[in-house]
């Protein structure tokens, strides 16, 4: 990670990975509210490719002539796996909320904390002990109060977000298994692999673009990049089933990005939510920071 950016980040492994996957949720929830936009005109499709397009763009101009050699991988296999689940998570999703609001996309999306931390412990050797299974039964308690008052979003379009959150947990998970190689050979392969895919599919659902979405396509394709190198980033430093909780800050982003855009105010349900997700993500941090004291 480059000095000048860890100089603002706090000083422990937990704390920088908290404050990187909250800037990955962040930029992630504010695409999620641009491509929402354009799904009202075009295919989730085209978006998808669209913004594995731009991604790619931007990452091979960073690079330049480094950029093969920053594609070598000593696990090429996990991370083509790893941007298969990337492509469908964001096919997925952006399918979702084509039809139903970022609320409850959202909600249903973040059932995926849980699954990280199940997976992490199955999967990764990772801990799991009482103060993470709080931490991640009372976020997912808020998470519940924010989706009671939309059921209405159990519907096909719904389903969308449930399978996405699945699919979101594994690439998590695999994100945590190749975190011994480079941030850049990471981005480098999802841009990669996502733009070989999606350019197969994109044909099928091609509609001429608007001069005036020209931006807006551009702007969902940079927001992936810069999400995918603060979530690759967050779970280098930090284990995922720590992380986990922290992911219902995605509920809080969503609420406010859907208010201001498109005017779906969060209601008392959701304010309630958010306040146990985030306490909950507060409790986990406290805990975690007494046993890292008493360790020292």
């Amino acid at each position: 990670m480059p000095p000048l950016f860890t100089r603002f980040l706090p000083g422990s492994g937990f704390g920088r990975g908290i404050a990187l996957l909250a800037a990955a949720l962040l930029i992630f929830t504010l695409m999620d509210a641009f491509a929402k936009e354009l799904t009202q005109r075009y295919h989730p499709g085209q978006i998808v490719w669209a913004r594995f397009a731009v991604n790619f763009v931007v990452i091979v101009a960073i690079f330049r002539a480094r950029a093969p050699r920053v594609f070598r991988s000593r696990r090429p296999g996990l991370q083509f796996l790893r941007a298969l689940t990337q492509i469908a998570t964001v096919t997925l999703y952006f399918l979702a909320i084509q039809q139903i609001g970022l609320a409850e996309a959202a909600a249903l999306f973040d059932i995926n904390p849980m699954l990280i931390t199940l997976g992490a412990a199955l999967f990764l050797g990772e801990s799991l002990g009482p103060r993470r299974l709080v931490g991640i039964a009372i976020a997912f308690v808020g998470a519940l109060i924010i989706l009671r008052p939309g059921m209405g979003a159990f519907e096909p379009a719904g389903l969308y977000a449930i399978c996405g959150a699945f699919v979101y947990a594994a690439g998590a998970l695999l994100t945590r298994a190749v975190r011994t190689e480079s941030t850049g050979t990471s981005m480098l392969w999802s841009a990669v692999v996502g733009l070989t895919i999606t350019s197969l599919a994109v044909p099928l659902f091609w509609a001429p673009v608007a001069t005036g979405d020209l931006w807006l396509f551009a702007l969902v394709g940079v927001l992936g990049a810069a999400g995918q190198a603060f979530l690759i980033m967050a779970f280098a430093e930090t284990e995922a089933g720590l992380l986990a909780p922290f992911g219902y800050l995605g509920l809080v982003f969503s609420a406010f990005w859907g208010a201001l855009f498109f005017g779906q105010w969060p209601d008392g349900y959701t304010i309630l939510g958010a306040a146990i997700i985030t306490a909950a993500g507060v409790y986990v941090w406290w805990r975690e920071r007494q046993a890292t004291r008493r360790a020292a």
